[in-house]
């Protein structure tokens, strides 16, 4: 029987001290017991010398200092896990918000996880459809990969991220293929927006959803990501599925972290935020990938806003830093009606170029992503200069770019929300645009790729 105190020093907010206290641990989970019964739950943020100071997951209201208790758990936050968590929706600390019975675990786990060993981990290289032309067939995402999008505030980012969810894919219909979503900070209504979206397309019978919403407190929204990713590494490397994590939004769970620091009156960084964020961040990015000698793997899409749409920010900058490329989202794309307004250029998949070619995409995918890369910037830099000096000052060429990038824009990155493409749709749209342009500005593509797709298909 866990030993209870009647030790509490001071309660401020969401923070209590705790005097007196003996074998506590850090991060250990305690129960409150106030007079008429009732149970509340904290966890420990401090221990110093006997003192606990520990932070409560609901409101302090109604503590008595003189008559509530305390126990500590001897354990650290832990999820039960089992298979029976697809097609589920939870809170930010998995108890079921969707009506349905409680999950009968086949085991429990603590949701710190464990590092991946780096000497274990397996390089990540095959192909993972999302059925958006601008990540399928420009920026590519790979099993084991973690490919952040940056947004900003009012930009579309949730409509992208149910749109992954519902069309992610890995090719072949052997593949076990399974998805876990968490949402944290959002209001009510982006939460019944995802649940909706998922649950129309037939999507959330592969989904395990969990969802913190804004008026919730910051320590559960800190765990909601740990959470996802528990489940996440239970159905990878216990079951053997293919995982795609989608976290939304970032920029929430920093601020909840920047929240406990302060509560703490810890030394503030950059911005605010705790000096300790990066190490943060990366204990929950590196959580995804491949292991060698294991079937399955974690994919992660993590989603941030940023703040005043500045990539310099603390939270994008430590984030760029930790995973491998980046999808950009564009105000300027966004007012011109572009869905998903993705910005191509400064996005980028570092292991774009492991995923792609024959036996994954098509042979011709990394010259005509290249091509397109290439003849768009062009087609960009030839309209900024139009609209300085005129149309007459542009070559015959030059119009031929901008008319590619005005189509290029339109046709290949503007799709809309519920358009699923191949990427054999999306190649063949490439080259499709690629044919407004002469044969001979195609430098980037090889001439037996040339002769096979570049012709115009008889009707």
């Amino acid at each position: 029987m866990p030993k209870e105190y009647r030790t509490i020093q001071e309660v401020a907010g969401p923070l209590m001290l705790v005097r007196g206290v003996e074998n506590v641990t850090y991060n250990e989970l305690g129960e409150i017991e106030l007079e008429n019964g009732e149970l509340r739950r904290c966890q420990v943020l401090e221990i110093d010398d006997g003192n606990a100071l520990v932070q409560l997951f609901e409101p302090s209201t109604g503590i008595n200092l003189s008559t509530s208790k305390v126990h500590f758990l001897g354990h650290s936050m832990r999820l039960g896990v089992s298979e029976d968590m697809l097609s589920r929706v939870f809170d930010g600390l998995a108890r079921p918000i969707d009506g349905g019975p409680e999950i009968i675990p086949e085991e429990r786990r603590d949701i710190n996880g464990l590092p991946m060993n780096p000497a274990s981990r397996a390089y990540p290289e095959e192909f993972i459809q999302t059925g958006v032309s601008a990540i399928d067939g420009l920026n590519t995402l790979v099993r084991g990969q973690k490919l952040p999008i940056f947004s900003a505030s009012g930009l579309p980012h949730a409509q992208l991220a149910a749109q992954i969810v519902r069309q992610a894919r890995v090719r072949g219909t052997d593949e076990n293929f399974a998805v876990v979503f968490a949402a944290m900070g959002i209001t009510f209504e982006e939460s019944n927006f995802f649940i909706e979206s998922f649950r129309e397309s037939g999507a959330i019978d592969r989904t395990v959803t969990f969802v913190n919403l804004a008026n919730d407190p910051a320590i559960e929204r800190i765990a909601t990501p740990k959470m996802a990713l528990t489940t996440a590494e239970y159905l990878a490397f216990e079951k053997g599925m293919h995982v795609l994590v989608v976290l939304t939004d970032i920029t929430n769970y920093a601020d909840a972290l920047r929240e406990v620091s302060a509560a703490r009156k810890e030394v503030p960084g950059r911005r605010g935020y705790p000096g300790y964020m990066y190490t943060d961040l990366a204990c929950m990015y590196e959580r995804a990938g491949r292991q060698t000698g294991r079937k399955g793997s974690i994919t992660m899409i993590p989603i941030l806003s940023m703040p005043e749409d500045d990539k310099t920010h603390p939270i994008p900058d430590l984030t760029g830093y930790i995973t491998e490329g980046q999808i950009i989202l564009s105000r300027d794309l966004y007012r011109k009606g572009v869905k998903p307004p993705i910005d191509v250029l400064p996005s980028l998949s570092r292991l774009k170029d492991k995923g792609i070619g024959d036996g994954k995409t098509r042979a011709d995918h990394a010259n005509t992503m290249n091509q397109l890369f290439a003849a768009y910037a062009r087609g960009k830099d030839a309209r900024e200069l139009m609209m300085i000096l005129g149309e007459a000052a542009l070559s015959d060429m030059d119009k031929l770019y901008v008319k590619f990038s005005d189509e290029f824009e339109k046709r290949y990155v503007s799709q809309g929300y519920q358009a699923n493409r191949s990427i054999e749709e999306t190649l063949d749209l490439g080259w499709e645009l690629l044919r407004i342009l002469p044969r001979t500005e195609l430098k980037r593509i090889k001439d037996e790729y040339l002769d096979k797709y570049y012709a115009k298909p008889e009707n």
